[in-house]
């Protein structure tokens, strides 16, 4: 499974992706240019000791990371999709793609042609959006859930 954050810009969501990405495999890809030096301490504090379990990869452009994952598809989490993440049928290899914050993925990203689809956490009416990391988690935890948690005990 991989975890894919386009131009991040808060530390901390990435730190604390990367601690989910530890506990449940998923490789976490970032896409340039992020809001922070990865070497930032509130990156540290956030993911603790679990940077050296989990796989983060830097990718230059969204080009970059779709011609490292050639045959995975690609699911685009946005607050005006009409699909919900739990209707997907996840695969191992799938990546699950989430924008910046506060802006979400922009146009251009969501009308790529590499992107599968477009899904959405249901949330009540008249909220804006959940926190990115926090989305990440419960959207990486249903796709390894459905998947009967490989690897996990």
């Amino acid at each position: 499974m991989h975890v894919a954050f386009f131009e991040p810009r808060i530390p901390g969501n990435t730190g604390n992706a990367i601690r989910m990405c530890a506990g449940t495999g998923a490789t976490l890809h970032l896409v340039e240019p992020l809001g922070f030096e990865l070497d930032e301490a509130r990156l540290r504090r956030a993911g603790l000791d679990y940077h050296d379990l989990a796989h983060v990869v830097v990718h230059a452009s969204l080009a970059a990371l779709l011609d490292a994952l050639p045959a995975s598809r690609v699911w685009a989490f946005t607050t005006r999709a009409t699909d919900r993440y739990t209707d997907v049928a996840w695969r191992d290899d799938d990546v699950l793609l989430f924008g910046p914050e506060p802006t979400g993925l922009p146009a251009d990203v969501l009308a790529h042609p590499r992107v599968t689809g477009e899904v959405r956490i249901p949330m009540l009416p008249g909220r804006r959006s959940m926190n990115l990391s926090n989305a990440a988690a419960v959207a990486t935890y249903e796709a390894w859930r459905a998947r009967g948690f490989p690897g996990g005990v």
